[in-house]
C-alpha cells in the first residue's frame, strides 16, 4: 500500500511517500480501508509517536491518529462492527496511524461516520472533537451560565471548544487573532479578543474554566482570571513543578484519549447541526510534507486534511 512514513524526528522534511507492508489486523482489530486523515502537527514531536507504549523504537512508523474510512476486514472476535461500516475514529498510541492507504483500530477506537459529513469532514474531527468534549465535560466539568475563556480558540481544537461550550449554554470567551473575530463569534463565542492588542487579564475576570491551547506565557497570565475554586485546563503543559500560584485553583493537564462512545455522542450533535467541522485546506496523501508545513507556518484555521484517493 502508499502511506506516509518518518524517516527521521527533524520535521516535516522527513515525511515520505512510499510503498509500506499493508497491515492485517490480528485478535480484536479492524482494518480499515482509509478515506481521510486529519493532520496533527505536534504529532511529529511526540515521542510515542516514534516508540511502542513500552519505549522500543519503532521504525518507519506512519504518523496520523485521525480517520474517515470504511472497514474492510475484521477479526473474527470482533463484535459490532462490520466489513463494509463507514467509521471514524482517533487511533491509539504507539502503533502504525492512518496515512495510509489501509491502518489497524480498535472497535473501541470507532464509531459509525456522521451521515451529514463527507470523508473530508469527519477526518477533521475526531481528536481535535475529543480533546475539546474531555477538556470540558471530564475534566473542567462545565455547567450551563459558567465563564469559558478558550485560548488558541482558532485552531483545530479550539474551534470545537467553542462550540461544544455554546452547546453547553455556558459565557465563551475566546482569544485569537483579530481575522478570526467575526468566524469565532459564527461558531458561538460571546466575546473574541484580539491577543495582539489586548491583554486578556485586562477584559477577563472570574472565569469559571480556562482551557489553555496555548500554553507558555499565556499559561503563566492564566491564573489570575480564574474565580476561586475554578478550574485551568492545559493539553499543553504539564502541572507546575513549583507550588501552585493559586491553590484554590484546580489545574488540569491530560493527554486525550480515544473513545467511539464519544464520539458516538459528538456525531450525534454534528448531525443535528449543532457543531460542525471547520477544515481549513486539503491535500492529497502523496503531499503530506505541504499539508504539515501550512499546519505549522500558516495558522490554519480548524483542520487540515489528507485524502486517501485510492480509498474511496
Amino acid at each position: 500500500m502508499k502511506a506516509i512514513r518518518l524517516h527521521g524526528r527533524s520535521g516535516p522534511d522527513q515525511l515520505v511517500y512510499e510503498e509500506a507492508p499493508e497491515p492485517r489486523p490480528g485478535p480484536g482489530e479492524v482494518l480499515v480501508r482509509v478515506a481521510a486523515s486529519g493532520i496533527i502537527v505536534t504529532e511529529l514531536k511526540w515521542d510515542i509517536t516514534y516508540q511502542t507504549p513500552a519505549g522500543a523504537p519503532r521504525p518507519l512508523p506512519i504518523p496520523g491518529r485521525d480517520l474517515c474510512g470504511v472497514v474492510a476486514e475484521v477479526s473474527a472476535d470482533v463484535t459490532g462492527v462490520a466489513v463494509g461500516d463507514a467509521v471514524y475514529g482517533m487511533l491509539g498510541y504507539g502503533r502504525d496511524g492512518a496515512e495510509a492507504e489501509y491502518a489497524i483500530a480498535l472497535p473501541s477506537e470507532l464509531a459509525p461516520k456522521p451521515h451529514t459529513l463527507d470523508d473530508v469532514q469527519a477526518a477533521a474531527v475526531p481528536l481535535a472533537a475529543l480533546t475539546a468534549w474531555q477538556a470540558l465535560f471530564l475534566h473542567a466539568q462545565v455547567a450551563q451560565g459558567q465563564r469559558v475563556l478558550i485560548h488558541g480558540a482558532a485552531g483545530g481544537v479550539g474551534t470545537y471548544a467553542v462550540q461544544l461550550a455554546h452547546w453547553a449554554r455556558a459565557e465563551v470567551l475566546a482569544t485569537a487573532a483579530a481575522r478570526n473575530g467575526a468566524f469565532l463569534r459564527d461558531l458561538g463565542a460571546d466575546q473574541v479578543i484580539d491577543y495582539a492588542t489586548t491583554p486578556f487579564e485586562d477584559v477577563v475576570h472570574d472565569a469559571d474554566v480556562v482551557l489553555d491551547l496555548v500554553g507558555g506565557d499565556t499559561l503563566t497570565r492564566s491564573w489570575q482570571v480564574v474565580r476561586e475554586g475554578g478550574v485551568v485546563v492545559s493539553v499543553v503543559s504539564p502541572p507546575p513543578t513549583e507550588p501552585s500560584p493559586r491553590p484554590e485553583v484546580r489545574f488540569v493537564y491530560f493527554i486525550v484519549e480515544p473513545s467511539g462512545v464519544q464520539l458516538r455522542q459528538i456525531g450525534g450533535l454534528l448531525d443535528e447541526g449543532r457543531v460542525r467541522p471547520i477544515v481549513d485546506q486539503v491535500f492529497p496523501l502523496a503531499e503530506a510534507r505541504r499539508a504539515y508545513d501550512a499546519g505549522i507556518h500558516g495558522h490554519p484555521r480548524g483542520k487540515i486534511v489528507l485524502t486517501v484517493s485510492s480509498a474511496r
